[in-house]
Formats: C-alpha cells, structure tokens, sequence
C-alpha cells in the first residue's frame, strides 16, 4: 500500500479555454452592465450618508 496511488488522480495539464469573441451585441450588453453598476455605486454612495432607511420597523420593548 503506497501512499500515492490512493485519492482522486490529478491530471498535470488542464485544457485551455478557448477566447471567446465577442460580436457587438457582446459589447453592448457588457456597456450597459458596466452603466449600471456605476448608478448602482453612486446611489450606494448617496444612501451612506444618509443613514439607514430601514429604522422604521417594529420595535420590542424589554418585557416578555
């Protein structure tokens, strides 16, 4: 019993992805989502220094 032979075998070399092109619509939908995590930061931004918003809810009192 080696110690080697036992556990999953490894294979030394993974096969390389191949690079995918990109046609335009690619491209564009990349842009957009790219816009709209920019508004998404700025709006993060924005709602930190406000304080929180969800201060609203129910409340409970100490007594059971």
């Amino acid at each position: 019993m080696s110690g080697r032979e036992g556990g999953k075998k490894k294979l030394l070399k993974q096969p390389k992805k191949q690079a995918k092109e990109m046609d335009e619509e690619d491209k564009a939908f990349e842009q957009k989502q790219k816009a709209e995590q920019k508004k998404l930061e700025e709006l993060k931004a924005k709602a930190a220094g406000k304080g929180s918003l969800a201060t609203g809810g129910i409340k409970k009192s100490g007594k059971k």
